[in-house]
């Protein structure tokens, strides 16, 4: 489904039940994704809320290309699954992941970084 894909559109939702979609850098393990985001974005906050969340593959705007699927979304505080999940985005994204961080941390924001775990809800068949 994401075979290949740079990004994605991540659904979260708001209390009243509206989602908000936002594209992001994700990369896989597995049967599970990891994405990162500014520590005080609104997904972060819906997300402590309820891991109900929805994906689909997009384009750097957002733009949606793929089906959308249900899936759960968690803040990661590990830190051995946060030193995962940064080694899976710095081997997808490579110098552009560098650049990023390079960035989060001039700007003090790196500290504060959020990782999320996405896990989609595979359906029966």
């Amino acid at each position: 489904m994401l075979e290949g894909e740079r990004y994605l559109s991540l659904a979260t939702f708001r209390r009243d039940g509206r989602a908000v979609a936002t594209p992001i850098w994700f990369a896989a393990d597995t049967r599970v994704l990891y994405a990162f985001s500014a520590g005080e974005a609104g997904k972060i906050k819906r997300l402590r809320n309820s891991p109900r969340a929805r994906i689909a593959a997009c384009d750097a705007r957002g733009r949606v290309r793929g089906e959308w699927r249900d899936a759960r979304a968690y803040l990661v505080t590990d830190p051995a699954q946060r030193a995962r999940a940064d080694e899976l985005l710095h081997a997808k994204y490579g110098w552009q992941m560098w650049l990023a961080d390079t960035g989060s941390r001039l700007t003090g924001r790196y500290a504060k970084r959020a990782y999320l775990r996405i896990e989609p809800i595979r359906l029966s068949s």
